[in-house]
C-alpha cells in the first residue's frame, strides 16, 4: 500500500498535479479564454426633402448654429450629418468589439465606416474590480451627460438627433478622449454620481485649439484636458412603471474656428457652461408592450470674444444664453411594431454683442412622427416624417423643411445589451 502511494505521489510530482499545487503552465492568466464579441451594425436610409442639398447648406439657426442639415466642408474634411443627402444614404457600418481583458478589466471598441472614411467612435477600457460601488473608464467615450448622449445612433427612437442636442453639441454629442469615474450608492433605489475629465474638442461648443497662425495667433489654445462633466442620476419603480431622471453639468473652454466659411468667416474664443435635466417614464403593459415618455432640457452659457470678417480682425465681446428641449412619446405595441411622436424647440436665444442684445429669433420648432417595424431584434425598418420650422436662409426668412425618411438598421453578431 505504501509503495502504491509513493508511486502515485511521485507521478503526481512529475506532472505537477498534486492537490494544492498549480502547474507552472497554468499559473498565468490565459486571455484566449476571452474571445471578443464581434458585431456589425448597418444603418442606411432613403431621404426625400422639399429643399435641395445645396439649399440646405446655407440654412442656419441665427445666433445658435449653422449647417445642421446636409453635408458641408470644414478644415478640409467633409462633415456629413446622418441622413444628409437626398436619395440614398449609407450613414455608417459600425464594427463592434467587446470582451473581458482579464478578471479586472473589460475593453470595447466601436469603429464607424462611412463613405468619408473610418472613425473610432469609441475605444475604452472599464474597471470591474474596484468595489465599493465604483467604476472607472478611460479612452475615447461617449459622455454620460444627460440621457441621450451616451446612446449610439442605432439605439435612438428617431433617425436624427434632437434639435437642441445637435445645435448645441453637433451630431456626435460629447464624444471625447478622457477618463470617467462613477459611484453607485448602496441604496434601495438606484442612485449614481459621475465625474469626467475630457480632452475638450467638441466642434459645436467646446474646444482648446489655437485659432490662427501659431506664431501670431488670433486666440491661443488651452492645454487639454479642458472639459469637465458631472452628473447625478436616479431610478425607481412604482408597480409596472419605471422612473429615471438626472441632472448634468459640463464646463470647458471654447475655441470654435469657422474662419474658412465662404459666406461669413468667424471664430469664437471663451468659456462655456452646459446644464441638462432629463426624465424618462416607462410603463410596461406586458412583456412586449409599453409606453415611454422621454424628455430633456438643455441650457448653455457661452462668454468670450467673437472674431469676424475675412481676416478675423474685427472682435467683439459676446455672451450667449440659450436653452431648448425635446419631448417624445413612444408606444411599443408588440415585438414587431413601434410608434412615436416628438416635439422639439429652442425657446431662449439671448445673444449680446458688446453688451447689446442682438434680438435674434427664438421661435425654433421641429415636429416628428415615426412608425417602426422589427422583423426581429436584429433588424428594424423605420418610416419617419419631420417638419422643421427652425431654419432661416441668408436673407433672414424662415424656411419650412419637410422630410420623409425610410431607415433600415440591421445587425449581425453578438452585441451587448443597451442600458435603460
Amino acid at each position: 500500500m505504501k509503495k502504491l502511494l509513493l508511486l502515485a505521489l511521485s507521478g503526481a510530482l512529475v506532472y505537477g498535479e498534486v492537490v494544492g499545487v498549480i502547474p507552472a503552465n497554468k499559473r498565468t492568466f490565459d486571455q484566449s479564454q476571452y474571445i471578443p464579441d464581434i458585431s456589425v451594425v448597418l444603418d442606411a436610409s432613403y431621404v426625400n426633402r422639399n429643399k435641395t442639398n445645396d439649399e440646405l447648406q446655407h440654412l442656419e439657426l441665427p445666433g445658435v448654429a449653422h449647417a445642421l442639415l446636409g453635408s458641408h466642408e470644414h478644415d478640409g474634411a467633409n462633415h456629413a450629418t446622418y441622413n444628409a443627402d437626398q436619395g440614398f444614404n449609407l450613414n455608417y457600418a459600425e464594427l463592434v468589439f467587446s470582451s473581458n481583458v482579464d478578471p479586472f478589466l473589460t475593453m470595447d471598441a466601436i469603429l464607424h465606416f462611412s463613405k468619408n472614411g473610418v472613425e473610432v467612435e469609441e475605444a475604452y477600457f472599464t474597471s470591474t474590480a474596484l468595489g465599493h460601488g465604483l467604476r472607472a473608464r478611460a479612452g475615447k467615450l461617449l459622455s454620460n451627460f444627460g440621457y441621450l448622449n451616451a446612446q449610439h445612433h442605432h439605439y435612438w427612437d428617431f433617425g436624427d438627433m434632437p434639435l437642441v442636442y445637435e445645435a448645441f453639441l453637433g451630431s456626435h454629442g460629447i464624444n471625447e478622449l478622457g477618463a470617467q469615474i462613477q459611484w453607485t450608492a448602496p441604496t434601495p433605489i438606484y442612485m449614481m454620481a459621475g465625474f469626467e475629465v475630457l480632452q475638450g474638442e467638441n466642434e459645436q461648443m467646446f474646444g482648446n485649439a489655437t485659432i490662427g497662425d501659431i506664431e501670431d495667433p488670433i486666440a491661443k489654445g488651452k492645454d487639454a484636458p479642458s472639459l469637465f462633466v458631472g452628473y447625478a442620476k436616479t431610478s425607481f419603480d412604482l408597480g409596472d412603471t419605471t422612473f429615471f431622471g438626472g441632472l448634468s453639468y459640463a464646463q470647458g473652454s471654447s475655441r470654435i474656428d469657422h474662419s474658412d466659411d465662404e459666406e461669413s468667416p468667424h471664430a469664437f474664443t471663451g468659456d462655456s457652461k452646459l446644464y441638462g435635466a432629463d426624465l424618462v417614464i416607462l410603463h410596461a403593459f406586458d412583456s412586449y408592450s409599453s409606453l415611454k415618455w422621454q424628455s430633456e432640457w438643455l441650457s448653455r452659457e457661452m462668454k468670450g470674444t467673437q472674431y469676424s470678417d475675412a481676416t478675423l480682425s474685427t472682435s467683439s465681446a459676446m455672451k450667449k444664453q440659450q436653452s431648448g428641449l425635446y419631448t417624445q412619446l413612444i408606444y411599443t405595441h408588440d415585438q414587431n411594431w413601434k410608434f412615436g411622436a416628438r416635439y422639439e424647440a429652442i425657446c431662449h436665444n439671448d445673444v449680446k454683442v458688446n453688451g447689446v442684445n442682438t434680438n435674434k429669433p427664438r421661435d425654433f420648432r421641429k415636429y416628428s412622427a415615426m412608425i417602426e417595424y422589427h422583423t426581429s431584434e436584429f433588424a428594424r425598418f423605420r418610416l419617419q416624417y419631420n417638419r422643421n420650422d427652425s431654419l432661416y436662409n441668408e436673407d433672414g426668412f424662415k424656411q419650412t423643411i419637410d422630410t420623409i425618411m425610410l431607415q433600415a438598421n440591421i445587425s449581425i453578431g453578438a452585441h451587448g445589451a443597451h442600458s435603460f
